[in-house]
């Protein structure tokens, strides 16, 4: 069983099986970890019935060959023109690459399985039209698709949301030139910086580590969890740093309904806004808050005001107009400007905040921080 190893010695590539299976998958792996962890699987979802597999480069394209010499996965690209000699070759950075002289032709990291690693992009290629995103692992043994991804929706203001089907479970908030509000704990590493572009050509998060000695990682577990971990050298084990959604109800999609806020620190957890009354009261007093809240007092568009709400995460942002042009006080006039505006708030944090976010529709999955999140203007009579 040959194997390619990345410069550096952190990666190789080969054929796998795992311990419950007699199915091989050609995958990639850390290569000096005791404890070995898939980052990457070929075929997963058509593997090879025993150990004889073969890869190689076949007219432009790379081709996992089976028993009798069948295809079961290739990179499928139609390329036009001969230029030059094609090479495979794994990168030191995890990235399994074709290219020939000039450019990379593919690459896995434009197709992830579960795992994004750092330098690696979650979110759209709008050139390719390419929605990079993770999907778990069928189990902790089978590398099959589960049922959960981790996708990028390209809104207004882009956000990613953890689902199960069509059932969406989690969502991450907006970025807000930070991070995403909905995840506060993957700010406060220091060992790594996180990025965020969006522009014609791609609408993507990545992370990459300020100190290459250390290793980490964005996994979506087969349980359905998006979790960071990160390598502990001492006791050769993955710590891991944080874990989304967590036990916490409030880290669930939409659990106080529309015009309420979820908070971990009051009783029951899901609170209306200011200004706001429980649409059904018998259901709220039984802990059934999907109903959501109603305004005690409708809006006279000419003269309303705003109540702050600090330490959120900003509601779903579906419905949201974002100017990044504006700061705070144009965005509150231009919000009592339009009889449908509901609230507003700062695109951006940095710098004692920029850019403005205006919602025109109910006001969905907020939950309060004590000290993270940030503030939302919310439109009262």
């Amino acid at each position: 069983n040959r194997t390619l190893v990345s410069p550096g010695n952190v990666f190789e590539l080969g054929f796998f099986k795992t311990t419950s299976s007699s199915r091989w998958y050609l995958g990639i792996w850390y290569k000096t970890l005791s404890d070995r962890t898939y980052v990457w699987v070929a075929n997963r979802d058509n593997p090879l019935s025993n150990s004889t597999g073969t890869l190689k480069i076949s007219g432009n394209n790379l081709v996992l060959l089976g028993d009798s010499n069948k295809s079961v996965w290739s990179t499928n690209l139609t390329r036009r023109n001969e230029r030059s000699p094609v090479v495979a070759e794994l990168l030191a950075n995890g990235n399994f690459v074709m290219r020939d002289a000039g450019e990379f032709l593919w690459q896995s990291f434009d197709y992830p399985t579960d795992t994004l690693l750092p330098e690696m992009k979650l979110g759209y290629d709008l050139k390719t039209g390419l929605n990079r995103f993770l999907t778990s692992w069928r189990s902790s043994d089978d590398p099959s698709s589960g049922d959960f991804s981790y996708k990028l929706e390209a809104q207004r203001l882009p956000e990613f949301y953890l689902s199960s089907g069509i059932f969406r479970l989690h969502r991450s908030g907006p970025w807000n030139g930070i991070g995403f509000s909905g995840i506060p704990d993957d700010q406060k590493l220091s060992y790594m910086l996180y990025n965020f572009t969006e522009n014609s050509e791609e609408v993507a998060y990545a992370f990459r580590m300020t100190n290459n000695s250390i290793y980490s990682r964005l996994t979506l577990s087969s349980e359905g969890y998006i979790q960071r971990l990160t390598w502990d050298t001492s006791l050769g084990i993955w710590n891991m740093v944080w874990s989304s959604p967590l036990d916490s109800q409030c880290d669930m999609y939409k659990m106080c309904g529309p015009y309420a806020y979820c908070d971990v620190n009051t009783s029951p957890i899901c609170n209306c806004i200011q200004g706001f009354n429980p649409s059904d009261v018998e259901q709220w007093d039984l802990k059934s808050w999907s109903g959501g809240c109603i305004r005690r007092t409708p809006l006279s568009c000419s003269i309303d005001g705003f109540t702050r709400m600090n330490n959120v995460k900003l509601p779903e942002t579906t419905m949201a107009i974002v100017d990044r042009s504006i700061g705070v006080k144009e965005c509150e006039k231009r919000c009592l400007s339009d009889c449908n505006c509901t609230a507003f708030a700062n695109a951006d944090i940095r710098n004692g905040g920029t850019g403005c976010v205006i919602w025109t529709g109910r006001l969905d999955d907020m939950r309060n921080y004590v000290t993270d999140g940030q503030d939302l203007y919310v439109r009262l009579a």
